[in-house]
């Protein structure tokens, strides 16, 4: 019998995933468990879904041939342009998704956590979009240095929620979050905007995110002659435009994974985000995974240049598929984002989000051969990344 790495009837990957959650979150994550399969497989909600993605979020996005990089590296390089969807990210197809779910499920008051800030402005987009109630917790740090994306949500019409706990970043928003829905759960619906938290979200959010891979086999079939290439390469932390992008492929052998995480300053800087690295078997926002974290269990503050990575813990997903050696997983330290990130500025005209920068560091770190077709996912825009681009200009140049 074929393997599949895809999650099984009990909400896990391998070894890794579940539902670790307070008592009074019970019925609410069995209410989702229970709705979201018959949901998403439902004729109406698909046609509103493919509908919205198509007029509203300007879906199928472009797979396009990168002549310089591929004449750079000595290969076939297709880059999947999820910076052009509205919003500027991937996070807007998980988004549109949930918010039709929550609709369904009869819930009014939408939450959400959000590090780099495109997931928040996905959820407060979608939100205007239905007249919905929206909070967004996000921590301070990440505040400051995402304001662009903070004025979007505020002008949106959502509540942005500064968190100060913690080192005031992504996993502190997250436990916020969860603690807003501890507190209402009978009319709150918590749009989560990665491949992380309690079963059923893993394997939602990757679902609601594989058109990413159903697009690639067509545009691949018309450029290539064949619906699959050779390698997929994409930035993970919590893991959602990773999920997509090898959602269909995730079985198929023959397609090498390869994933970049936040190094951060190095992996034994004590400053890094690199959870596949460096992280142990642990609990995490209900989910069984990787975990940075001390001998005592607790959970050690992770370190990226990117707000949308630095998270101590990685998606269920991407654990066992690390763990089961299906999926190749590099440690991109920031210096090495960040001249990834002027190299495909400077050669394709296309800033990407510092997230994005990460996949493309990978590039640095593997030889091809010249009939391989590589697929890179640039899962958003630089728009909310250019201070930090600007700043650190001058020291990628010396």
């Amino acid at each position: 019998m074929k393997r599949t790495f895809q999650v099984n009837e009990e909400g896990y990957y391998g070894e890794f995933g579940g539902a670790y959650i307070p008592e009074i979150l019970h019925s609410c994550v069995e209410n989702l468990k229970k709705t979201y399969l018959t949901v998403l497989e439902d004729e109406d909600f698909l046609r509103e879904y493919d509908q919205l993605l198509k007029d509203y979020v300007g879906r199928p996005s472009p797979l396009y041939f990168a002549r310089r990089l591929s004449e750079q590296y000595g290969c076939k390089i297709y880059l999947k342009r999820e910076d052009l969807n509205h919003t500027g990210a991937h996070k807007i197809n998980n988004t549109i998704g949930q918010i039709l779910l929550a609709k369904r499920m009869g819930k009014t008051r939408i939450i959400a956590e959000t590090g780099a800030g495109q997931h928040g402005v996905a959820t407060a987009t979608v939100c205007a979009l239905m007249n919905m109630q929206c909070i967004v917790y996000m921590g301070k740090t990440d505040v400051e240095r995402q304001h662009i994306n903070v004025q979007k949500m505020q002008m949106l019409g959502a509540t942005v929620c500064p968190v100060t706990s913690g080192n005031m970043t992504l996993k502190d928003a997250t436990n916020e979050a969860i603690r807003d829905w501890c507190c209402h759960p009978a009319d709150t619906y918590y749009i989560i905007g990665s491949t992380v938290g309690p079963h059923p979200y893993p394997d939602m959010v990757a679902r609601l995110q594989s058109v990413i891979s159903k697009e690639i086999k067509k545009q691949l079939a018309e450029k290539e002659g064949r619906d699959y290439p050779d390698y997929l390469i994409a930035c993970v932390g919590g893991g959602s435009n990773a999920a997509g992008t090898i959602y269909h492929y995730i079985d198929d052998e023959r397609v090498k994974i390869v994933l970049a995480e936040a190094g951060g300053k190095g992996i034994d800087s004590g400053l890094s985000a690199a959870t596949i690295q460096l992280g142990r078997m642990g609990i995490i926002h209900g989910s069984k995974t990787l975990v940075m974290q001390d001998e005592d269990g607790q959970i050690q503050e992770p370190y990226s240049i990117s707000a949308g990575l630095d998270y101590p813990g990685i998606g269920p997903l991407h654990a066992n598929l690390a763990r089961e050696k299906r999926a190749t997983v590099f440690a991109i330290n920031d210096d090495e984002a960040l001249r990834a990130a002027f190299e495909l500025t400077r050669m394709e005209g296309i800033i990407p989000a510092l997230e994005s920068a990460h996949a493309l560091g990978i590039f640095g770190k593997m030889k091809f051969k010249p009939e391989d077709v590589v697929v890179l996912t640039v899962s958003g825009r630089g728009d909310k990344d250019m201070e930090t681009y600007i700043n650190a200009e001058n020291t990628i140049s010396q």
